[in-house]
């Protein structure tokens, strides 16, 4: 039964139509709906959206706006501080309600709260769901009524509970159909005002790598369901071929929820009896298990973001910015000299995505080769990843940097070269990313400066010349890193 007449919708990172618990509630209790999303940059502080997060924002925007035209009620985009454009808005439809789903950044969270208690104080029902995540990040907790730190508990609680609330009916909403807009429609900003889109156009290869929005989302993961789940545990870790789903940006801003993924997985088992689609699709759901995690500890530590959960990395002997200047630029640009690591700086450029093995190796060359803060490494893949994610990245480099939840041990230095060998051994990545080493032979390219000389003349090939040299010694790196993780270990 509808009892009240218009409810806002203030859409955030959620989207989507469709697994949309802030406009259910709305069509559930109201006759008119205003779909809203308020740029406020400036109130997300430290964590701003990046280059390429703002690129995917502006086609997301575009994607859920045609949907919403469809279904009846067109987005209202306005831009500035979230409460008053929310009671302009209000005032300007006769709205009674607004609704929202909920976010986890620890700023974001404090900015909720406010603005939900100050609708409430002007007389409007304000309500916000949980619609990002399977679980909030407070739900979950050891025996002990604490936070987990290491991940493989907190996945098997969290897994236990997701089967077993998917076997008691627990499912995604339907997407919303038809809409009814205000009687009275507020103005809108036309979404190039926010000036999402770069000024210098670098984005030709995010037009290529993807396809932004709800529709995209779906698409995506029907393909990896019907052509690569079964493969999944394999070609997961082999950065040249297409093993892994990339739906990390769709989750990101909320074009696919993880309970949608879930359901699908569930869905998957009951169709196949192949053994290999089961274990490729629970090796995949407990990826998306991560990204739980990831904000159970954001929720929990909300410090990491800058500081390191263990402590003792406040004493690490990080080199200092006039040391590493020169090695931060040619990390950030692909012109290290070592073959892998470059590849995967360059993808993450042209593509604002890159392999997640690739990326603990890129963290691991950062942090343990170069001796340079993993806050650095964190801030670029901030502003260059279409997924920034501010729990996926803090959890990501700390555990590559050895200093957070669940990490890689101290002790662990991934060797690039024996990585790319492992990996990518006909060099397929390897050429794609940095042909200038296309020629090389497979048992050259993925250490040039080891290669015999007469190997790169008979290809033409002149290192120093056509390629770096690597900048920096891996052996004698990795000693360097290994004595300055013993010196915070024993507490020197």
């Amino acid at each position: 039964m509808l009892l009240l007449s218009t409810a806002l919708v203030w859409f955030r990172r959620d989207l989507r139509l469709a697994d949309n618990p802030a406009l259910r509630s709305a069509l559930d209790a109201h006759e008119h709906v205003v779909p809203v999303y308020i740029h406020a940059p400036q109130e997300e502080k430290n964590w701003r959206p990046g280059g390429a997060t703002r690129w995917w924002l502006h086609h997301s925007l575009a994607a859920l706006g045609a949907k919403l035209r469809h279904a009846g009620a067109p987005l209202i985009l306005r831009s500035g501080d979230s409460l008053a454009e929310l009671r302009a808005l209000a005032r300007a439809t006769g709205a009674q309600s607004v609704y929202w789903n909920r976010v986890y950044e620890p700023e974001l969270i404090d900015r909720d709260k406010k603005i939900k208690q100050a609708l409430r104080d002007d007389g409007f029902i304000a309500e916000s769901s949980q619609a990002a995540l399977c679980f909030e990040p407070w739900q979950l907790q050891t025996q002990g009524r604490e936070p987990y730190r290491v991940f493989t508990p907190f996945w098997r609680n969290a897994d236990a509970q997701l089967r077993q609330q998917l076997e008691e009916g627990r499912a995604p909403l339907p997407a919303a159909r038809s809409l009814k807009p205000a009687a009275t429609q507020p103005e809108s900003l036309a979404l190039d005002a926010l000036e999402l889109l770069p000024k210098i156009h670098w984005d030709a290869g995010l037009h290529e790598a993807w396809t932004v929005g709800e529709g995209g989302a779906h698409a995506r993961l029907e393909d990896f369901c019907k052509h690569a789940v079964a493969g999944y545990s394999a070609n997961r870790d082999l950065p040249a071929v297409d093993g892994t789903s990339q739906l990390s940006p769709y989750l990101h801003f909320g074009e696919i929820s993880p309970l949608q993924i879930a359901a699908r997985c569930e869905r998957l088992f009951a169709e196949s009896h192949s053994a290999g689609v089961r274990k490729g699709g629970e090796h995949f759901l407990r990826e998306v298990g991560w990204r739980e995690f990831a904000h159970h500890l954001l929720y929990h530590f909300p410090q990491t973001p800058q500081r390191a959960l263990n402590a003792r990395f406040d004493a690490f002997p990080w080199r200092s910015p006039s040391e590493y200047a020169a090695n931060l630029n040619a990390w950030r640009q692909g012109r290290t000299g070592v073959p892998l690591v470059d590849a995967g700086m360059r993808q993450l450029w042209a593509t604002g995505w890159m392999h997640n093995r690739v990326r603990m190796i890129v963290g691991s060359f950062l942090t343990k080769n170069l001796l340079i803060p993993w806050q650095e490494g964190a801030a670029w893949f901030w502003d260059t990843l279409v997924d920034a994610d501010l729990a996926n990245n803090t959890l990501g480099w700390q555990w590559i940097a050895g200093c957070g939840a669940d990490a890689a041990p101290y002790f662990r230095v991934f060797n690039p070269v024996l990585q790319s060998q492992k990996f990518d051994g006909s060099g397929a990545y390897l050429r794609r990313w940095v042909p200038e080493l296309a020629k090389l032979p497979d048992a050259a390219i993925h250490a040039p400066w080891l290669a015999k000389p007469e190997v790169l003349r008979s290809v033409g090939f002149t290192l120093g010349q056509h390629y770096p040299r690597p900048i920096v010694d891996l052996a004698e790196s990795r000693e360097r890193a290994l004595a300055a993780y013993q010196r915070i270990r024993s507490g020197d």
